[in-house]
């Protein structure tokens, strides 16, 4: 039942192939912990008491409630699949909630940072692959998966804008600088593709796919040039191109249309980001605020 849910969640949900590996690794776990605890590998009459004491399990392991819940969030969308195929009458997960947890603030590089990287450091790197990897994740919000696998024919040098192909197969238009354009047009001048890669518009220098952990690697390495924050991922890096438009007036609905979420609550969170600049304008602007002068 496992191999029959993936090829539905492939064939007809059209997951992307990444996550699909993560939820056949979701219900690996639980069917491994299902015939160590119950000496059998068969879930699908698996009650809440099963449910209870995996999460029991985890979290004496030491997995993090975000992880946790993503398991459940797997788990959750199995069983549902098992219930339209009338294989089960009640899910077990149908009065499990979710575990509670405050998320770890993510605090976007700055402004001033991303500048200095982009007329400072690649200037005397002198690393094209490099500088595009992330000024297209910085100037797009694009996902590192997204940017690895953006095909040649997506991207529009004469328009300036890419088509990018996001989560549950997802087609998005995000335009582009006339100085990211140039960039990209300087890399096609050295880009040489493996014959089996020609189709994707960013390759290694041996001409193959980027990985997901190089694109990582090389984002940390200048990120870890130009600040100490703590974060210094391709994620980050989406964060902060939303963060610093949102901050230079840019309209949220039109964010998230570039960013691809599915909905305005997912483009919100960037908005918190904003709020030490919203002090300051209620401090300066508004009425209540406003330090009257002595008379």
């Amino acid at each position: 039942m496992r191999d029959k849910f993936l090829d539905y969640l492939q064939y007809e949900k059209r997951y992307s192939p990444h996550t699909i590996v993560s939820y056949g690794r979701d219900l690996d776990d639980f069917i491994m912990f299902h015939l160590k605890t119950e000496a059998s590998d068969n879930i699908v009459q698996a009650d809440k008491k099963i449910i209870r004491n995996f999460i029991v399990d985890l979290n004496e392991k030491g997995v993090s409630k975000r992880t946790v819940n993503r398991k459940l969030s797997t788990l959750r969308s199995f069983y549902l699949f098992l219930l339209r195929l009338g294989e089960i009458d009640v899910s077990p997960l149908e009065t499990i909630n979710s575990l509670k947890f405050y998320a770890e603030k993510q605090i976007p590089v700055s402004q001033e940072e991303m500048e200095t990287l982009h007329a400072k450091v690649f200037p005397e790197i002198e690393n094209l692959l490099d500088e595009c990897i992330v000024e297209t994740l910085y100037q797009t919000g694009m996902r590192k998966s997204e940017l690895c696998g953006l095909k040649f024919e997506d991207v529009d040098l004469y328009k300036n804008e890419l088509k990018i192909l996001g989560k549950g197969n997802k087609e998005r238009y995000v335009p582009i600088s006339e100085k990211l354009g140039g960039l990209l047009k300087s890399y096609l001048e050295i880009r040489k593709p493996k014959k089996e890669f020609e189709n994707l518009f960013f390759v290694n220098r041996l001409g193959k796919k980027l990985t997901e952990k190089f694109v990582y690697i090389v984002v940390n390495k200048y990120l870890s040039i130009v600040t100490s924050k703590q974060k210094r991922s391709p994620h980050i890096l989406r964060h902060s191109f939303a963060t610093h438009v949102l901050d230079n007036g840019a309209e949220i609905s039109k964010v998230k249309e570039i960013l691809g979420h599915s909905s305005l609550a997912s483009t919100q969170v960037y908005t918190n980001a904003n709020i030490e600049q919203l002090k300051k304008v209620f401090n300066q602007a508004h009425p209540r605020a406003i330090k009257k002068e002595e008379l």
